[in-house]
């Protein structure tokens, strides 16, 4: 791998890190994620379960649409 190309992966997945982080920080101001019909909470004695399930699909969902924009943007 050139230098060159090492370089642009570099910037990539440093734009991929501050995006999620910024994704991270909006994600607290969202009043429903993590409060979707369909993430489980389990309370226990001292213990606690959390199952993001519906979270996690829209958040698939979302992020696989993106993607292929993306992807057709770029062909």
């Amino acid at each position: 791998m050139e230098l060159s190309q090492l370089g642009r992966v570099l910037v990539l997945a440093g734009a991929a890190v501050l995006f999620l982080g910024l994704l991270l920080v909006v994600a607290d101001r969202v009043p429903l994620v993590g409060r979707l019909p369909g993430d489980i909470t389990l309370r226990g004695n001292g213990w606690t379960l959390y199952a993001p399930l519906a979270t996690s699909i829209v958040l698939s969902v979302l992020l696989t649409v993106v993607l292929s924009l993306v992807a057709w943007v770029r062909r």
